[in-house]
């Protein structure tokens, strides 16, 4: 059964969406985050992805302060990404409620950091953020592509121990087009066994069933959910 995992993008301390990650295409849908995680606990959703994307952009968390208001107003189950690139900015961001970490950047830069949150904080807390544009991971809130392909990257945290990967394909991110279903298949193929959060292009009931019929184990979605083209009513009938 596929988990949903409604996203709140933040911007200036407010809930917004991107469309392939570009700062210049922003579209505000709440002036209060919070106010949209408590909107999600109350259909009976359990769990929120949380993107600093100031901080993404920043290199450093800078939106704590949403995250510890949510977490102080909820009982939601936050993974919080968007610019951890210390130790002191995952340390603030578990201190300050979050329950799992998304780290994308780092583990394309700084391996052996990553390798220490690993050890540190263990494997269920930490979740591999693999945004991938033309098969190639991207960096630093997108704006970064590298020559790292997506299936070499994974396999080197899969071998350390990596069992949470949320991967997102940029170019489907916002558009409301359709996930990237071949892109999931074939990391199931490659990997099974993982837990695949897939993330980017949702724009219907029926493509999240479609990811539920893939194996994939969990579904971010954003601005399906804030343009009113999913129900999350039928939905949580269905999977």
């Amino acid at each position: 059964m596929i988990r949903l995992i409604p996203a709140i993008d933040i911007i200036d301390g407010k809930c917004v969406r991107l469309t392939k990650g570009d700062y210049n295409e922003k579209t505000i849908y709440r002036e209060d985050p919070v106010d949209a995680a408590k909107e999600f606990e109350q259909m009976g959703l359990t769990h929120l992805h949380l993107v600093d994307l100031d901080g993404a952009k920043s290199s450093h968390v800078t939106n704590i302060h949403v995250l510890r208001e949510i977490s102080a107003k909820t009982k939601l189950c936050i993974d919080f990404g968007g610019g951890i690139k210390s130790d002191d900015d995952i340390k603030a961001v578990f201190e300050n409620g979050a329950n799992m970490a998304t780290i994308g950047s780092v583990a394309v830069k700084e391996p052996s950091l990553f390798y220490k949150w690993l050890q540190e904080y263990g494997a269920e807390r930490i979740i591999l953020g693999a945004d991938i544009k033309n098969d190639n991971i991207a960096v630093n809130g997108w704006k970064e592509e590298t020559n790292e392909n997506i299936y070499s990257f994974l396999r080197q945290y899969i071998n350390h121990g990596v069992r949470n990967i949320l991967c997102t394909d940029i170019t489907k991110d916002g558009t409301l087009s359709g996930p990237a279903y071949n892109l999931y298949e074939e990391i199931l193929k490659r990997f099974p066994g993982i837990n695949l959060i897939a993330s980017g292009g949702v724009s219907s009931n029926e493509d999240i069933m479609q990811l539920d019929r893939l194996g994939v184990s969990a579904v971010v979605f954003g601005k399906a959910y804030y343009e009113h083209r999913i129900n999350i009513n039928t939905l949580m009938e269905h999977v």
